[in-house]
């Protein structure tokens, strides 16, 4: 696996913690001797030739102090051998395994499968973690606005957005389905200033840890600067580390405890962080709260601990019990009513509460023109007073914010099917309507 690197200037690094500063040596990775030989082997082993500098890169450790290190006992043990060069200097030397060296890259592969970046240590992604609270920054009313500029919501509802973001802590969202509470959760981290740094996995012993995933973090890139002689003696940023934007992570009905914990995979015998390890920094939103296997009272119990203490234990394959930052914000969203949910002594321990009501006609309105100028058809008031009357009063049916978006499809489907423009007329609001409302 080949990793980009990211150098970073003289002073961009200088802000950075030693954990997120490139080793100098074996024993500044804070990992086994062992563990890295056999990870470098493994390397090898896959790829049947490689020169050191695609091994530095593979295992995102510099070749001076780290990897040249490894290369010579691998040589010195006659586990692998130099087949060749691509150029000059021994960056370019191709390394082949040994027969002797398949031996062990194979009872390594017994032991674990994972080849890839090199992880870090349990204590260096605790330290670097508590640095990176989602509370760090502070959340006023223009970014509450900025991230929320694409929906229309009530003002109420960006005064009550802000004081929960900023508590980094918990948040439930609860109201009528289509109103875009799964919309404004999203919306959240983007309200949470500073990007983060994950590494792509994480090291107990021999047990490796994933974390890094490519689903819900999204890496930053960053601008390459012109190199300097003082930057070219700076000490570089750690590439066992992926600077990302605060990450947002949603599970659904899917959710059980067991994906809670630590997930085991006994082929590859490595373990997957839990989603909300990978939420780690940013937000973490149970979705469809009440609708999920495990029982709510269950469910909610598992972050008694953690909202309180922001610790979280995680469990290995041996029993072993881990202690990682719980550096999140979790948001709970549910369609149905709280306290049939969860009992009052658990919603005291919720910071924030906050209701997401039904739309104002007014609000359907703003959001109906939006919705017609993204689909790029005329917006005609008359017509959505003629939809409001009709199938809202008359068949006392309430707004959804969802609405809009749905009947203007519907729309687009029947006149693309009958060969004509989308536009909003009584016959075609009509039959969207016949199609996409169920009235019993």
């Amino acid at each position: 696996m080949t990793v980009n690197a990211q150098t970073l200037t003289p002073s961009a690094t200088a802000a950075l913690p030693e954990e997120l500063l490139e080793p100098r040596s074996v024993e500044e990775t804070g990992l086994n001797m062992g563990f890295l030989v056999d990870l470098v082997l493994k390397t090898i082993y896959f790829a049947g030739e490689i020169t050191a500098q695609e091994i530095s890169e593979s295992v995102c450790l510099p070749f001076v102090g780290v990897v040249d290190t490894i290369l010579e006992y691998l040589k010195r043990e006659e586990l692998v051998g130099i087949t060749g060069s691509t150029g000059l200097g021994e960056r370019s030397f191709r390394y082949a395994i040994s027969q002797k060296g398949i031996q062990r890259a194979r009872e390594a592969l017994e032991r674990s499968q994972y080849v890839g970046p090199a992880p870090v240590t349990l204590d260096a992604y605790r330290k670097v973690m508590l640095r990176q609270s989602p509370n760090q920054y502070r959340v006023g009313p223009e970014d509450v606005k900025r991230a929320l500029s694409h929906l229309v919501v009530h003002p109420k509802l960006i005064d009550q957005l802000g004081p929960a973001v900023n508590s980094g802590r918990s948040l439930f969202l609860y109201g009528p389905p289509g109103n875009g509470k799964s919309t404004i959760a999203s919306a959240i981290a983007k309200m949470m200033k500073g990007d983060i740094y994950v590494p792509y996995a994480i090291a107990i012993g021999t047990s490796v840890i994933k974390v890094f995933d490519k689903v819900n973090h999204k890496p930053v890139e960053e601008q390459p600067k012109r190199e300097t002689t003082s930057s070219l003696r700076a000490r570089r940023a750690d590439r066992r580390w992926v600077k990302i934007k605060r990450p947002s992570v949603v599970v659904g009905g899917e959710l059980t405890l067991e994906t809670l914990d630590l997930i085991y995979d006994p082929v590859s015998k490595t373990y997957e962080a839990p989603f909300q390890m990978k939420a780690n920094g940013g937000v973490f939103m149970i979705d469809d709260f009440g609708r999920q296997q495990v029982r709510p009272q269950d469910l909610l119990n598992r972050w008694i601990v953690p909202l309180e203490s922001r610790v979280d234990f995680l469990t290995l394959q041996t029993g072993m019990k881990i202690e990682i930052p719980f550096q999140v914000l979790i948001v709970f969203s549910t369609n149905l009513d709280p306290k049939e949910l969860v009992d009052e002594a658990f919603l005291r321990r919720i910071r924030h509460k906050i209701e997401i009501g039904n739309p104002t006609e007014r609000q359907f309105f703003e959001i109906f023109r939006r919705v017609c100028l993204a689909r790029g058809i005329e917006f005609k008031p008359q017509a959505v007073i003629y939809l409001i009357k009709t199938y809202y009063r008359k068949q006392n049916r309430e707004l959804r914010s969802v609405h809009p978006r749905d009947i203007v499809d519907q729309i687009v489907d029947i006149a693309t099917y009958r060969g004509i423009k989308p536009a909003l007329t009584k016959e075609l609001i009509d039959r969207a309507c016949a199609a996409y409302f169920v009235d019993f």
